[in-house]
C-alpha cells in the first residue's frame, strides 16, 4: 500500500504509466549516456593534451558524476517506491525486455565504477565543474589504467548498441504492434491514441 501511495503521489494520472520520479530519471539517464559517449568520440579526433580535448574530458567527468547521482537515486526509486507495471509483452519476449532492462542497470553500474576507476588511474582527481574533487584512494599501475579505460570504452559502446536495440523495439511496439509499450514513458502518447 505505502508503495502505491508514494506511486500516486509522484505520478502521472493514468496506471498504464510510469510515474513522473521514474520518467524523468529515464530520460534523465538516456540524455546524459548519449551525451558522455558523443563527448568520448568528439575528443577522440582532437589533439592529446589539447585545451579543447581536456575541456570535453573535464566535462565528461562532471557529467559522469551527475550520472552517478542519477542511477543511485534511479535503482532504489524503481525497486521501492516507483509505479510498478506488468510486463509490456506476454511470454519470451516480455522476459527479454525485462532481462534488458537489468543488464542496462548492471552495465551503467559497472561503466561509472571504471570511470572512477580509469580517471584514478591517470593520477587525475574526479573534479565537478570545478566546485570540488574526489581523490584518488588508490595507486594504480600502468596496466591497470590501460585496461580500465579498454574496458570502459567497451562497455560505453556495449550500453550504446544495448540501448540503441531497446529504443528500437519501443519504436516497433507503436508503429508496428500498435501498443502502449512506449507510452509508458511517453504519457502523451496514451492520451493521443485514446482521441484517436
Amino acid at each position: 500500500m505505502q508503495n502505491q501511495s508514494q506511486a500516486n503521489d509522484f505520478g502521472t494520472a493514468n496506471s498504464d504509466t510510469y510515474d513522473r520520479v521514474s520518467i524523468s530519471l529515464h530520460w534523465i539517464t538516456a540524455i546524459l549516456v548519449v551525451g558522455l559517449y558523443l563527448l568520448a568520440e568528439i575528443w577522440g579526433f582532437l589533439e592529446k593534451g589539447t585545451p579543447p580535448r581536456h575541456a570535453l574530458q573535464a566535462l565528461h567527468v562532471s557529467l559522469g558524476l551527475v550520472l552517478t547521482v542519477v542511477i543511485a537515486l534511479r535503482i532504489p526509486w524503481r525497486a521501492f517506491a516507483g509505479r510498478r507495471l506488468p510486463q509490456a509483452t506476454p511470454g519470451l519476449l516480455g522476459y527479454a525486455g525485462t532481462a534488458v532492462h537489468y543488464l542496462l542497470y548492471v552495465l551503467l553500474i559497472i561503466q561509472i565504477v571504471l570511470g572512477f576507476l580509469f580517471r584514478w588511474a591517470q593520477d587525475e582527481s574526479l573534479s565537478f565543474f570545478g566546485l570540488f574533487t574526489i581523490p584518488s584512494p588508490f595507486v594504480f599501475s600502468t596496466e591497470q589504467r590501460h585496461n580500465f579505460g579498454e574496458l570502459h570504452e567497451t562497455i560505453g559502446t556495449l550500453i550504446i548498441i544495448i540501448a540503441a536495440g531497446h529504443m528500437a523495439a519501443a519504436l516497433f511496439h507503436y508503429y508496428v504492434f500498435h501498443d502502449s509499450v512506449l507510452g509508458r514513458m511517453i504519457p502523451r502518447l496514451n492520451r493521443l491514441n485514446r482521441k484517436v
